[in-house]
């Protein structure tokens, strides 16, 4: 009785630590959020969320974003499919290189962007069928794609681990062909896991500041996306403009990381 005494006991204490830093650190992010929140009287909150600037800015973020994600999704689905289901040379290498955006720091992605696309190298290839990439809306949304790709072949790639590959070879036995097995019974299973997916890359894509501001420039009322809105206003001393930007952003990342949440939890 003693020894499952002591044992109880050890277990309690363990979970009681556990669970008072889980709740210390969360309120002490919360309280964090909260001087965001609070910070601004109501009427200067919704007085900066229907002006001029932040109104381009919320229309440009949703469109590039939106642009963004449904590019990344259609390139990310095959390429985390190869990864999870085919073996081939240089597989290592390629899951290593699609990684690196993930470790290091925006602004250098924005960097070797701007070299790709700048005169140097592809710049003025693009710039003979009158497209230019730099200092762009269009660089809004180059850069998103290349922050956001790294994400969803990650979140895809677990997705399509933990999916049976004997579901796809009962397929095959049945003689449906690679791509027939691919669309009628792979992507149906992980159809929670696609629309995690897309919704963090959506939320990443909005969330995208420095290589935004380095390959598509800050440019008032043009490439002002909602992270550029919150650094210009910050630049020049507005800080209710500054704010709001940022309560926006905010609030997306809350609902995409509760709807994320909620797909992986099989709560869709």
């Amino acid at each position: 009785m003693r020894v499952v005494k002591s044992q109880f006991t050890n277990r309690s204490w363990f979970r009681r630590a556990t669970v008072g830093i889980a709740s210390f650190f969360t309120i002490l992010l919360f309280s964090a959020v909260g001087t965001l929140l609070f910070a601004l009287k109501p009427s200067q909150f919704l007085s900066s969320l229907l002006s001029e600037e932040i109104i381009y800015s919320v229309k440009l973020s949703v469109l590039t974003a939106s642009i963004s994600t449904l590019l990344v999704m259609c390139c990310s689905v095959p390429t985390a499919y190869a990864l999870s289901r085919f073996a081939f040379p240089g597989k290592t290498l390629i899951k290593t290189i699609l990684g690196l955006p993930m470790a290091f720091p925006e602004l250098v992605m924005g960097l070797a962007l701007l070299l790709l696309f700048g005169q140097g190298f592809l710049g003025p290839f693009f710039e003979t069928f009158g497209i230019k990439v730099t200092f762009s809306r269009l660089g809004i949304t180059v850069a998103q794609f290349f922050i956001a790709f790294p994400y969803a072949v990650k979140i895809v790639y677990s997705t399509f681990e933990g999916i049976n590959p004997r579901y796809e070879q009962v397929s095959r036995s049945f003689g449906y062909g690679e791509f027939e097995t691919f669309r009628k019974v792979t992507l149906p299973m992980a159809r929670s896991g696609l629309f995690a997916s897309a919704i963090i890359t959506f939320a990443r894509c909005i969330g995208s500041f420095g290589a935004v501001l380095i390959l598509a420039g800050g440019s008032y009322m043009y490439t002002e996306v909602l992270p550029v809105t919150l650094y210009l206003n910050i630049s020049y001393g507005n800080l209710e403009m500054a704010i709001t930007s940022g309560i926006l952003l905010m609030i997306i990342a809350f609902l995409a990381i509760l709807s994320f949440e909620r797909l992986e939890g099989g709560k869709l």
